[in-house]
């Protein structure tokens, strides 16, 4: 009684405790520091305790030149979740695939953030029946998709409450407007209380049919969209919280943070030898589930992005 007084027995701790613990570390740590401590975290890692929530976004957006790399990591933490994963976050996914592959794991999930993705509409009208129970959905600059991916989604997710399809000036350059996609949201996401569509190309009266349609709405981000006229969505929907369309600063969301003056000693990971991972280290079998790092990334280099990975500027208002 003494002996566990002065010290705390953390390996003893159930797995689904220490699970909720490690879910606050950053990804590289789970990954490659925990593993190391003492068999019985490596084990925890390993299953499904730390992969209810995937969020491999900022990883990911490393990896774009790296296509097997990112389907290899999508694989491993799926296949570690059990299936029982409720959000994954990827930035890039690419080809159907991969895609494919989530929309067959997904009878839990809940969130799906797949922004800058390589899929398109007739690969989501083929999917997204599997994803029945998503409730929020992220598609921001998914160049390849449009009016039928959207409303294919509000078909399927009947419990959608929560939709981001922010672009980037760039991604819409050369389009005449978005106002199909702006009405596939109002006729197919009725239950939406929550909606960010900066920088699409719309006018008020796109805008005007989404708020009549989505009697739920709470918030509207409209940064970016020049051509509505807030003022008026304001005096005609006073209970709606609406942002933009002028940007008084840099446009801040919550998976690019192209703004952000902070700096990240662990941001970018690098392919490495296999035996790497292994060297030194008593705990390999824990990987023996087929499940393993071999070959993903465990390198980290400090002093966080280069210029090249900063982000875009996002113009000022005309």
């Amino acid at each position: 009684m003494g002996e566990c007084s002065e010290h705390r027995c953390w390996d003893e701790l159930l797995p689904d405790a220490l699970g909720l613990i490690f879910r606050n570390l950053s990804l590289k740590d789970v990954l490659t520091v925990v593993p190391r401590v003492c068999k019985s975290w490596g084990r925890v890692v390993a299953g499904p305790y730390c992969w209810q929530e995937i969020d491999i976004q900022e990883w990911s957006q490393q990896q774009q030149s790296k296509p097997d790399q990112l389907k290899r990591m999508v694989h491993m933490l799926i296949a570690r979740s059990g299936g029982s994963f409720h959000r994954i976050s990827v930035s890039g996914l690419p080809g159907d695939s991969l895609f494919t592959f989530i929309g067959d794991q997904a009878r839990s999930l809940k969130t799906l953030e797949l922004p800058r993705s390589e899929i398109s509409d007739s690969l989501v009208e083929n999917v997204a029946p599997r994803f029945s129970n998503v409730t929020f959905l992220d598609i921001s600059s998914c160049t390849k998709i449009g009016a039928r991916a959207l409303e294919a989604f509000g078909k399927h997710c009947k419990s959608l409450v929560g939709l981001r399809r922010v672009m980037h000036p760039t991604d819409v350059v050369g389009r005449a407007s978005q106002h199909d996609e702006a009405r596939a949201i109002a006729c197919n996401m009725p239950k939406l209380r929550h909606l960010e569509i900066g920088y699409m190309l719309i006018s008020t009266k796109a805008v005007v049919e989404i708020a009549s349609q989505c009697h739920d709405l709470k918030f509207l981000d409209l940064r970016g969209c020049w051509n509505v006229d807030d003022k008026m969505l304001q005096e005609r929907y006073p209970g709606l919280k609406v942002v933009g369309p002028y940007v008084d600063d840099c446009y801040e969301n919550s998976f690019w943070e192209e703004c952000s003056d902070d700096s990240d000693d662990s941001i970018y990971w690098e392919l490495m030898d296999d035996d790497y991972y292994a060297a030194g280290s008593d705990d390999e079998g824990i990987w023996d589930d087929g499940q393993g790092l071999e070959g993903l990334e465990v390198r980290f280099y400090g002093g966080g992005f280069s210029e090249s990975h900063a982000g875009f500027d996002w113009p000022p208002s005309p």
